[in-house]
């Protein structure tokens, strides 16, 4: 009697994990993915990483000269952008993704860093890897995650802002500086 119930046990939790599937969650950010999408990933393949979004795909340039065309992803349910794709080869299909732009603020990391944080949300998580000062911005590179942070410099002190040779450092930038834009690089 035992072993019969011992068995019919066994058989019952064999059969309830054979069958619970684990769902990866379509808005978490890694260092080699986001949700479905991995840094292998092709061209062609999009539609499995994004099954129930809108895949745009623009073709403006001309495979000769080499313009890399740009693929947007779209929520079908809130018609909102969620993400712009930056393939490896233009108008290749087993291209896979070079870099992706992080529009929705749904997306977040494992630590909850999203397109909405600000500088102290990123500099509490993570070791910034290097500052990069442009005419307009600045650019906040973390290694740990393969992505990059675009701060506008209209965020940052006064004397800061309009000399382009000056080293910034992480400790001249605010802490409520918030991100621009939000970028992943494979």
């Amino acid at each position: 009697m035992n072993k019969s119930l011992l068995t019919l046990m066994l058989i019952a939790l064999l059969t309830i994990s054979c069958t619970t599937e684990t769902k990866t969650d379509p808005f978490k950010i890694g260092k080699q993915h986001i949700g479905l999408l991995t840094d292998s990933t092709q061209v062609k393949d999009l539609h499995l990483a994004f099954p129930t979004d809108s895949i745009v795909k623009n073709i403006m340039g001309d495979e000769f000269l080499g313009d890399i065309n740009d693929i947007e992803i779209y929520d079908t349910v809130t018609r909102k952008q969620l993400l712009t794709l930056t393939p490896t080869q233009s108008l290749d299909s087993t291209a896979t993704i070079k870099s992706i732009h992080i529009i929705d603020s749904r997306f977040k990391t494992e630590k909850n860093i999203s397109a909405l944080s600000t500088f102290a949300d990123i500099k509490n998580n993570y070791k910034i890897s290097g500052i990069s000062t442009l005419i307009n911005s600045i650019v906040i590179s973390v290694n740990e995650i393969n992505a990059s942070f675009t701060i506008d410099k209209k965020e940052l002190p006064a004397n800061l802002q309009f000399n382009m040779d000056l080293k910034i450092e992480a400790v001249q930038i605010p802490d409520h500086a918030k991100i621009k834009y939000f970028m992943l690089y494979w």
